[in-house]
């Protein structure tokens, strides 16, 4: 039987063991931080994520120990914060929940590139504002930081499995003018999987009034899943600037 890791310098220390030069390069190309890239300055141990979940499997950190990692200048030691800390949340009692929850937020200037958010978001501001005001959301989409405005469409995920649209509609509409691509796939995504999972008419009526608006890159996401002819339909209608 493995010895638990229980310190956030000893899960590092098993995930250095397990990193490469190879694969931190290859890392590095995929998560773009070279000057004026979205993952500016960030730097890597060269570790997979497959490899990250096998030393998570081994980890059971307090809270801090995990805020640690996640004030970790490597990448991956982030990635294993941040999905320890949403086991934590999953396996916490209401207290610990809002203890995890606003760690979470307190910190988002380390959950700071798409699949930090991705790997979150949902299970942890989602899941804690799903039967709570969804006030935060709105200041989250209202930031200059893509990292939180991302965390905040992706929150919405939690809500869409759960069959509530309002939210990813009221947050897809404020963000139609956003100017980062990866928000325009952020919402597109979401909408899609909003469409995919039972409510295409919901969809459906807000392509009909913001198609002409959104960025292709938001368009083209969304209608993924529609049927061929109607996604013609929606990316040959004229774009309104």
């Amino acid at each position: 039987m493995k010895t638990k890791i229980t310190s956030a310098a000893a899960a590092a220390k098993a995930m250095k063991a397990l990193a490469t030069k190879e694969r931190a390069a290859s890392n590095a190309w995929f998560f773009k931080p070279g000057p004026g890239q979205y993952g500016e300055g960030d730097k890597f141990l060269g570790v997979t994520v497959p490899q990250t979940r096998s030393v998570l499997r081994d980890c059971d950190l307090p809270l801090p120990e995990q805020l640690k990692l996640l004030k970790s200048p490597w990448h991956e030691l982030r990635l294993l914060a941040v999905l320890h800390l949403s086991r934590s949340f999953r396996k916490a009692d209401p207290p610990q929940r809002k203890a995890i929850y606003d760690a979470y937020l307190a910190h988002t200037d380390y959950v700071n590139n798409w699949d930090l958010v991705d790997s979150s978001a949902s299970d942890i501001v989602g899941a804690y504002l799903f039967d709570r005001s969804r006030a935060p959301l709105l200041r989250l989409v209202k930031s200059r930081s893509l990292w939180e405005r991302r965390i905040a469409v992706l929150a919405t995920f939690y809500f869409i499995k759960q069959g509530e649209t309002g939210d990813i509609i009221k947050l897809a509409g404020l963000l139609l003018n956003d100017k980062e691509d990866l928000m325009h796939k952020a919402v597109g995504w979401m909408l899609r999987e909003m469409g995919s999972r039972g409510n295409m008419p919901t969809l459906l009526a807000f392509l009909d009034q913001h198609a002409t608006k959104m960025p292709r890159t938001m368009l083209r996401y969304a209608i993924e899943k529609l049927p061929e002819m109607q996604r013609q339909y929606y990316l040959k209608l004229p774009r309104v600037v």
